[in-house]
C-alpha cells in the first residue's frame, strides 16, 4: 500500500486550520517533502507572531480569523485537502468558526477531502457502556453541543458538494512533549481522583498516533464517515493516574468520593469526571489501515522520559 504522504505528493496542496500541537505533528510527519518544496502546506493562523514558527516547519502561514468570515476569502480553491483542527468558539450552541470556514471553502474550487477533529464528548455520559460510531450523540454541555453542530455542518457540506468528509471523534490527547499532555503535572499537584465505586472510564490517544490518523483520513477516509480516534485502552480515570504514578515513580493520587469532588474540584475538571464511556476503535484501524504506535496508555507513557 502506498503511504498517505506519498499520495499527497500527487495532490500537492494541503490546508491545516488550527495548526497547534497536532497540526505541527502532521507537518513533521511530512518532513523532508515539505522542506524540499515538493509539497505545499498552508497553515491558517490569526496570530502574526506565529508566522515565523510555522515557516520553520516548512509551512506557508496565512493570516485569517475563523471568527471573522470575511478574513477567510483566500481559502477558497486554495487546497485539495483540508485538515480542520480548530476548536469551536467559547459560547453559544452553534460553531460559527466551522460555519465561516465551510462558507469560504464552498465559494470555488472545492477541496476533494476534509477531515474534522471533533471530540468524544459529543456522547455525554454513557455510564461505562462500550460502543461504536453508530451510537447517536447525546451532548450534555454547550461545548459538546457546539461540536455536534460542527459535525453536522461538515457532513452536510460533504453531501451537498460531493466532498469526502471524515469526522474524527477524539478523546484525551497525551504526549510528554505536549503542553499539559502528560499526567505527571497533575500528579505533582496532588489532584485527587474518584474512589473506585464512583470512578468513570476515560479514553485516550497519543498525539503522534492522532497526527497519523489525521493524515490517513485525508486519503483513506470514506465519505461522510465518523471514526473514533482513540487507542485500545479500557481504564478508569483513577487507574490511569495510578498507572502513570507508578511509571513515573510518584505517589498515587488520593481517592475521594463524588460528593467530595463536587466540593473540592473546579467545574471543568468535574465535568470530565462525570462522563463514562468505552469506545470501539475497530473502524479506525480497519478503514484507515492504521496500526497504532501506542496501542495503550502503558506503551505511550513508558515512551515518555522519566518513566520506568
Amino acid at each position: 500500500m502506498r503511504s498517505a504522504s506519498s499520495c499527497l505528493l500527487r495532490r500537492s496542496r494541503l490546508l491545516i486550520v488550527g495548526c497547534g500541537d497536532v497540526g505541527q505533528r502532521v507537518a513533521r510527519l511530512l518532513g523532508r517533502r515539505l522542506h524540499a518544496g515538493r509539497l505545499r502546506v498552508y497553515a491558517l493562523t490569526s496570530q502574526v507572531a506565529r508566522r515565523e514558527a510555522l515557516r520553520a516547519l516548512g509551512l506557508v502561514p496565512l493570516l485569517g480569523d475563523l471568527d471573522e468570515g470575511a478574513s477567510l476569502h483566500r481559502l477558497a480553491g486554495l487546497a485539495g485537502r483540508v485538515l480542520h483542527l480548530a476548536p469551536p468558539s467559547g459560547e453559544g450552541e452553534v460553531d460559527r468558526r466551522t460555519q465561516h470556514l465551510l462558507q469560504s471553502l464552498s465559494r470555488r474550487g472545492l477541496p476533494r477531502a476534509l477531515v474534522y477533529a471533533s471530540t468524544t464528548g459529543v456522547y455525554g455520559d454513557a455510564r461505562g457502556a462500550r460502543f461504536d460510531e453508530t451510537r447517536p450523540p447525546s451532548p450534555r454541555s454547550a461545548r459538546a453541543r457546539r461540536r455536534v453542530d460542527a459535525e453536522q455542518r461538515v457532513r452536510w457540506f460533504g453531501r451537498a458538494f460531493g466532498v469526502s468528509c471524515t469526522v474524527l471523534r477524539v478523546p484525551g490527547i497525551y504526549a510528554a512533549d505536549r503542553a499539559g499532555g502528560h499526567p505527571r503535572e497533575r500528579l505533582l499537584r496532588g489532584t485527587p481522583v474518584l474512589q473506585a465505586e464512583d470512578d468513570v472510564y476515560t479514553n485516550h490517544i497519543h498525539a503522534d498516533d492522532l497526527a497519523r490518523a489525521c493524515l490517513r483520513a485525508l486519503f483513506l477516509g470514506r465519505p461522510q464517515r465518523v471514526l473514533h480516534a482513540c487507542d485500545d485502552t479500557e481504564l478508569k480515570m483513577g487507574d490511569y493516574f495510578d498507572l502513570a504514578a507508578d511509571l513515573c515513580g510518584l505517589p498515587r493520587p488520593p481517592r475521594i468520593s463524588r460528593a467530595e469532588a463536587g466540593e473540592r474540584l473546579p467545574p471543568t475538571l468535574l465535568s470530565f469526571m462525570s462522563e463514562s464511556r468505552r469506545l470501539d476503535n475497530s473502524r479506525l484501524k480497519r478503514e484507515l489501515r492504521l496500526r497504532l504506535r501506542y496501542p495503550t496508555v502503558r506503551e505511550g507513557l513508558m515512551s515518555c522520559p522519566g518513566s520506568s
